[in-house]
């Protein structure tokens, strides 16, 4: 992770070069924008300050940085961004494909890079992966199709193997797309896949319920602003239902239970 960030920090810097050649006398703005809560992301937030100290840049002191968390609701995104460009922040950053969805909607000029993404071409985020045009630019972390290797590294984990339940959200395009990629994978190899739908935060225990109750032999966790807002809740209803979690987030997964 501390790599994605200090490769972020190498494309802001550059932006803030060009800032400071036509306004040297202003100190240079970054916003961090995110669905999800702030403890959540303490760890990559100290790994981009360490980035951009490495590059000369320390907050407070010759950078500005805005944090901005939804605390897992997407539907104050929206406002976070508009609010981001109202400061005339010289870069955005975006955690996730919520958080560039709005800051897109929000501004046209500012540039916003992001800290990953699944597929941002089909979200309509960039022109091409060679030429993303607009002013948006980033790295894809091609995580939905990775979702078949995922399911076989589960396997030879859980060599019985055969009911996985996928725990995500349905409006939520990354993990509609990982879930596919899963199920066709799944095929062939005999698993049956139950995809538990959650669309807050409150039916995250029922999720897990559905999965016990579907017989599953593993539970495997998408990450999103529904489940990386409650990560030690996800930890101890893991632990509490005896279904081995799999996730792409081991932040979700790190606070364990308590």
């Amino acid at each position: 992770m501390k790599k994605l960030f200090w490769l972020l920090t190498a494309i802001l810097l550059a932006s803030f070069h060009r800032a400071e050649a036509q306004q040297p006398t202003q100190v240079p703005s970054i916003a961090y924008l995110s669905s999800g809560q702030g403890f959540v992301s303490s760890e990559r937030r100290q790994a981009f300050r360490q980035g951009l100290r490495e590059l000369g840049y320390v907050e407070e002191k010759n950078l500005i940085v805005e944090y901005r968390y939804a605390e897992g609701n997407s539907e104050r995104l929206a406002a976070l961004a508009a609010e981001l460009v109202r400061l005339k922040i010289d870069v955005i950053v975006t955690s996730g494909p919520p958080g560039t969805r709005a800051a897109k909607k929000a501004t046209t000029t500012v540039p916003i890079v992001m800290a990953h993404d699944p597929d941002p071409l089909g979200s309509g985020f960039i022109a091409s992966l060679a030429r993303p045009g607009g002013n948006i630019t980033g790295l894809s972390s091609l995580v939905a199709q990775l979702g078949g290797k995922r399911l076989e590294l589960l396997r030879e984990l859980i060599p019985k193997l055969s009911r996985v339940a996928v725990l995500g959200t349905s409006t939520n395009p990354s993990n509609v797309q990982m879930a596919t990629e899963i199920e066709v994978a799944a095929r062939p190899i005999g698993i049956r896949i139950q995809f538990v739908d959650v669309q807050d935060s409150k039916e995250i225990e029922g999720g897990f319920r559905a999965a016990t109750k579907g017989r599953a032999d593993a539970l495997f966790v998408l990450a999103n602003p529904i489940t990386t807002s409650q990560p030690r809740q996800v930890a101890n209803l893991a632990v509490k239902s005896r279904l081995p979690p799999y996730t792409t987030d081991r932040n979700l997964l790190k606070t364990g239970a308590s």
